[in-house]
């Protein structure tokens, strides 16, 4: 296992796959500290010695998700952050886009995204699958200059897949967002998108074994699931 040397606060919103995303990145070799989005402020998280800032999924909307935009507003430019479904929605309104209603709702269901190989995409092949739970959406046309498009659904008349934005990142701030689920089982290269995040090398990934459905909380200490 790599030793990566990342301190990782994870910002849980209420979510019961958060443990699923801790499991990989502590697999990955990452130590991680969970806070739910009522336990932790920003000033609190600057003082705690981070490396890495993750925004878990969540139910509802970004206001509704405690700290999260807070965090983002604060720490963007300090600690690399990455923001999982609601976490990329967050994202998204912290710079100046809106999040609105999906034209096609997801639970559960796997689309193929293609991607433009940019940061956590870097030497992922595209298409890619991914595994999709939300009912909301950042809008394009919303955002601002500053937020780029990593990544997008594949349209498809035969199912009914619209185009929809699945991945944004940050010109200038080491700030990056995925709508669908790096954790789960319907996105097979979801581990090396932590990977490329967290700064590992790919290898480690690629024996990560993806847990079907969620996960308990881990002990502090606690090791990912390693084939």
């Amino acid at each position: 296992m790599n030793d990566t040397h990342a301190r990782v606060l994870m910002i849980d919103n209420y979510d019961s796959f958060t443990y699923n995303l801790v499991q990989i990145m502590r697999a990955l070799g990452a130590s991680v500290e969970v806070k739910r989005n009522d336990e932790i402020t920003p000033t609190q998280a600057r003082a705690g010695s981070y490396t890495h800032l993750v925004i878990s999924p969540g139910p509802g909307c970004p206001d509704e998700a405690g700290v999260s935009k807070s965090m983002i507003e604060s720490l963007a430019g300090e600690l690399p952050i990455l923001g999982v479904c609601l976490g990329h929605q967050a994202m998204a309104e912290v710079f100046g886009g809106k999040v609105g209603r999906a034209r096609c709702l997801m639970h559960g269901k796997a689309s193929r995204i293609t991607h433009d190989s940019s940061g956590i995409f870097a030497g992922v092949a595209s298409p890619m699958l991914v595994g999709r739970y939300h009912s909301l959406v950042a809008f394009e046309a919303t955002l601002p200059k500053e937020l780029i498009v990593t990544a997008e659904t594949i349209p498809d008349e035969r199912t009914g897949e619209t185009r929809e934005i699945m991945g944004l990142r940050h010109a200038t701030l080491n700030v990056q967002g995925v709508q669908f689920h790096p954790e789960s089982v319907l996105t097979p290269t979801g581990p090396m998108l932590l990977a490329n995040f967290l700064g590992v090398d790919r290898a480690a990934a690629e024996r990560v074994v993806l847990i079907d459905g969620p996960t308990d909380a881990l002990t502090p200490t606690g090791e990912g699931s390693v084939a």
